[in-house]
């Protein structure tokens, strides 16, 4: 008995140390490791301001000028143009605003609204002293305090926000107007509808291609689908990188995106759910397998030794 617990000490720290060797610290080595700041957005200080929801509308749909580019579906004011004709413009369709209030974070938006290049970590891409000015037009004020019209804004946008999202809405606003998800059936043009015509859907998708041209040309290269990145990345690489992807990867295009801690969630398990439809079924058969091998392990012990009995 003895002898056979010292070989199986044996076999566990081989094959601890090899598997420590392989993952853990081969992983170490191959990517840097990124303290993520939780979504909390610390750099952004807050400015103490208590918003007025009303004026903050007056701003949204007149000084502001948001609905200018921006739809908010909310207040029932639609996009002044489609997806399509937005792409062509300004390289990638605004978003609607009436989810902004719930998927990101208060102080990210009005850091957004008052420097949209600082608050998107692409300060190095649009440089106004080159002549690169970024698509969306900061905030210079109507006239008053400028942090109180901001706060206002923000106070708006959070009245008119949903009470509940689904993890589909929230990766459609937060990712789905650069990202493609093809096992969700989704491109940045929205889910993809069901054609009755061969026609309708062929121009469909000469629509999706052209507005990934322009997204393209925007972003210099077309942004990855995301359907299985859940397995291709760890879920605190997707963190740090969505918080801030100049953390993980220096100079890239892609913008911060602002998502609340909460709105991460979402957008996590939306990727969950097309990415890893199985693993809530893995997850009550684990507990299964395992007694099952206790049970096993048990018997064939028994079964082993009573066949070796007198043999020691």
């Amino acid at each position: 008995m003895n002898k056979e617990l010292k070989i199986f000490g044996v076999v566990a720290i081989f094959t601890l140390v090899l598997y420590w060797g392989v993952e853990p610290f081969a992983h170490s080595q191959m990517h840097k490791h990124v303290e993520g700041d939780n979504f909390a957005y610390s750099e952004f200080k807050a400015s103490g301001k208590k918003g007025d929801a009303v004026n903050g509308k007056a701003l949204v749909t007149g000084a502001a000028a948001c609905t200018g580019c921006h739809g908010i579906k909310a207040i029932n004011a639609p996009a002044p143009m489609d997806a399509s004709m937005a792409g062509a413009s300004y390289g990638v369709n605004p978003p609607d605003l009436s989810t902004a209030g719930a998927l990101y974070d208060a102080r990210f938006l009005a850091q957004l609204i008052k420097n949209p290049a600082h608050a998107l970590k692409v300060e190095h891409k649009f440089d106004p002293a080159k002549g690169k000015m970024h698509p969306m037009t900061q905030f210079y004020g109507a006239g008053g305090d400028i942090d109180q019209e901001i706060a206002d804004i923000v106070a708006f946008l959070k009245s008119i926000a949903p009470k509940e999202m689904s993890n589909k809405e929230a990766f459609e606003n937060a990712c789905g107007r650069c990202h493609a998800n093809r096992y969700g059936k989704m491109s940045q043009l929205g889910e993809t509808p069901k054609f009755k015509y061969k026609k309708d859907e062929l121009k469909h998708q000469v629509a999706i291609l052209e507005y990934q041209d322009k997204l393209k040309a925007y972003m210099g290269k077309l942004p990855p689908d995301l359907s299985i990145i859940i397995r291709a990345r760890s879920e605190h690489f997707l963190e740090t990188f969505i918080e801030n992807p100049q953390s993980q990867l220096p100079g890239t295009s892609m913008p911060a995106v602002g998502l609340s801690h909460e709105g991460f969630e979402k957008v996590m398990a939306y990727l969950s759910e097309t990415g890893d439809p199985s693993k809530p079924a893995r997850g009550e058969l684990g507990p299964l397998v395992l007694i099952f091998f206790i049970v096993f392990s048990g018997l064939a012990f028994l079964w082993k030794k009573e066949k070796w009995k007198g043999h020691h």
